[in-house]
């Protein structure tokens, strides 16, 4: 009976020292997630709030849907692109995928 005891507190007070351990995995892996995942997200939204805030009338666009034109107009919210003579599109600037 006394040596279950003893057992018992032996193996709590090794728990407490190697409960950092435990964790080091699950930081590992938090790590990685942010340098493989989070951190390019990031990069990438960054790049394109800068290709977004320097389009100018003239540029060459792509939307998402794969329309490309020309920026013939711009607002804060919203770009008209010239797609064929005569032909004007009013699109939101968070669809232009790319400048060209």
């Amino acid at each position: 009976m006394l040596d279950l005891l003893f057992m018992a507190q032996q193996g709590s007070g090794q728990e407490k020292g190697s409960s950092f351990l435990g964790f080091l995995p699950f930081i590992a892996l938090i790590v990685v997630f942010y340098f493989f995942l989070i951190r390019p997200q990031m990069k990438r939204q960054k790049d394109t709030q800068s290709m977004l805030q320097s389009l100018r009338k003239g540029d060459r666009v792509t939307t998402t849907g794969g329309i490309i034109g020309t920026v013939v107009g711009l607002d804060d919210e919203k770009v008209v692109i010239k797609v064929a003579d005569g032909t004007k599109l009013e699109i939101l600037k968070g669809f232009i995928s790319q400048k060209m």
